[in-house]
């Protein structure tokens, strides 16, 4: 019998026709390819009122850091014929008629016949047009000096908040003061979460009489009362110190006695999370306990973390500007929101000159932001969330 090959039998080609997935399928892909990072950045994104916050925020931390350029004058600068000068509102109509350029009402001065002390006074008939990017005060910038700012006027000077006791422009004083106040409250923020993050992994992860130790030195810290406590401290700050080094000494004790209360919440975390399996796991894969506590615990609940971490800067702002307020913080000639309201310590004061009270809404106005991006991130760092992506 002869071997025949056989030949297979072609299979006709059939057009598969390509399914283009819906909008729901690739919503779905997205949200289940998505890292956790992703997820929470949706979620926050979703929370109207915390993106609210963080774009104000974002605002007066660009301002603060832009002082030099978006401030038409030096912190320190003194105008002495506008002493505790009212506000001056750019407008563009008077009864002149209507311009589409901002402009100021001209000034005048004149001196009281009884005190013989000059006085301002409103000239209608005269405008000063608000020009942008003009020449001003030098200030220096990584070591170059320039003399742009962002507004300023055709002739003479303006002071949109108005100015102190002493002639000072208060919306400059008040940027260069956000400034302090708000890098303070971040440096003491990160330096109490370091501290935080290393003495709460230790206590939650060994536990024993390590964490004994720890939680009694974490008892005692928490009940220092802060006021007496800076009141020692000021006068122990030496007299011809600079105000940098002030500012870092503030900054530093700031932190050192704001860490016990994360430093609880991490080692709530990990006392829950050192028995996991994936835990176990490491530990029998021979990795270090340092490894374990930072690549392993950590991890598992940095977004709760984040989230205690934004809800601490209120406490430090208002902690720099409370002690501050009280001559016990910072001194002049540094400026912070603190030192501003100082001015605006007693009635007659507030009174006569209401608008050195500015300050307090620029304190009002952070405090709330940072709590509306706490409530924010506490809800995206939420697994049970529903995300709408």
């Amino acid at each position: 019998m002869t071997d025949q090959s056989i030949e297979p039998t072609p299979i006709p080609a059939v057009d598969i026709p390509a399914t283009t997935p819906s909008r729901e399928e690739r919503r779905k892909l997205r949200y289940y390819s998505a890292s956790q990072w992703q997820l929470v950045w949706w979620r926050f994104r979703r929370h109207r009122m915390a993106m609210v916050g963080t774009i104000v925020l974002g605002l007066m931390a660009l301002s603060g850091i832009l002082a030099e350029f978006v401030a038409p004058y030096a912190p320190t600068t003194r105008e002495r014929d506008y002493v505790t000068g009212a506000p001056q509102i750019p407008r563009f109509r008077d009864q002149n008629g209507f311009s589409l350029r901002p402009f100021l009402p001209g000034l005048t001065t004149e001196r009281d016949p009884e005190t013989l002390r000059k006085i301002t006074k409103v000239d209608p008939e005269k405008r000063r047009y608000v020009q942008f990017l003009v020449a001003g005060e030098s200030y220096t910038w990584f070591g170059m000096k320039f003399h742009t700012h962002l507004f300023g006027v055709d002739e003479g000077t303006i002071h949109l908040f108005g100015t102190d006791e002493l002639g000072r422009d208060l919306f400059s004083r008040t940027l260069y003061a956000t400034r302090t106040s708000l890098s303070i409250g971040v440096l003491g923020v990160l330096i109490a979460f370091v501290l935080a993050l290393i003495i709460g992994g230790v206590a939650g992860y060994f536990g024993g009489w390590i964490d004994y130790a720890i939680q009694r030195l974490t008892e005692i810290i928490r009940v220092v009362p802060i006021i007496p406590l800076y009141m020692g401290l000021a006068a122990a700050f030496p007299r011809e110190w600079s105000t940098e080094q002030v500012y870092f000494a503030m900054t530093l004790i700031l932190g050192l006695v704001g860490w016990p209360t994360l430093a609880r919440r991490i080692r709530g975390q990990l006392l829950a999370s050192r028995n996991e399996d994936y835990v176990l796991a490491a530990r029998i894969s021979g990795a270090s306990s340092f490894t374990i506590i930072t690549r392993h615990l950590l991890p598992a609940f940095t977004s709760y973390i984040i989230v205690d971490l934004v809800i601490s800067f209120p406490y430090m702002i208002l902690s720099e500007t409370a002690l501050s307020f009280i001559g016990l913080g910072l001194r002049p000639p540094a400026t912070s929101w603190g030192i501003l309201l100082q001015d605006a310590q007693n009635i007659r004061t507030i009174e006569q000159a209401p608008w050195l009270f500015i300050p307090a809404a620029f304190v009002v106005v952070a405090v709330l932001a940072f709590t509306l991006i706490g409530d924010g991130l506490r809800d995206a760092a939420d697994p049970y969330t529903v995300s709408g992506h």
